[in-house]
């Protein structure tokens, strides 16, 4: 699988979904394969650097080629072969969609994230009050 695409609607405001996907410090909470996350300067901007990292301690490394408040996130390797773009869509005030795809430039995507995963996200985020 060169490419993966998952939509969701997650009943929050967009605000909320695209400030708790952006922090660092709320990846574990929702990606099961992810320890700790770490990002040079938050809120980010185009050219920080983010690190995270499983289980078995090795670091992945990351940087924001796109940042637009409540509409788009967007990391790549430091290699720019992996990407991974979040798109976020206000359907009304507590609703949002947001739009999860990554992308090789060349190879196969090694763990592609599936629907689960962003299920745990839609789950963790409607919890918060």
């Amino acid at each position: 699988m060169k490419e993966n695409k998952i939509i969701i609607i997650i009943n929050k405001p967009t605000e909320e979904v695209f400030e708790f996907t952006t922090n660092p410090k709320n990846t574990h909470l929702w990606i099961p394969s992810i320890e700790k996350e770490i990002a040079e300067k938050y809120p980010p901007e185009i050219g920080t650097k983010y690190k995270n990292c499983g289980k078995d301690l090795k670091w992945n490394f990351y940087k924001v080629l796109e940042f637009g408040k409540n509409k788009i996130f967007t990391l790549t390797d430091l290699n720019e072969n992996y990407h991974v773009k979040y798109a976020y869509r206000k359907l009304s005030d507590n609703k949002t969609e947001m739009e999860y795809f990554e992308w090789m430039k060349s190879g196969e995507l090694k763990n592609p994230f599936t629907k689960d995963i962003l299920q745990n996200l839609k789950l963790v985020l409607e919890k918060i009050k």
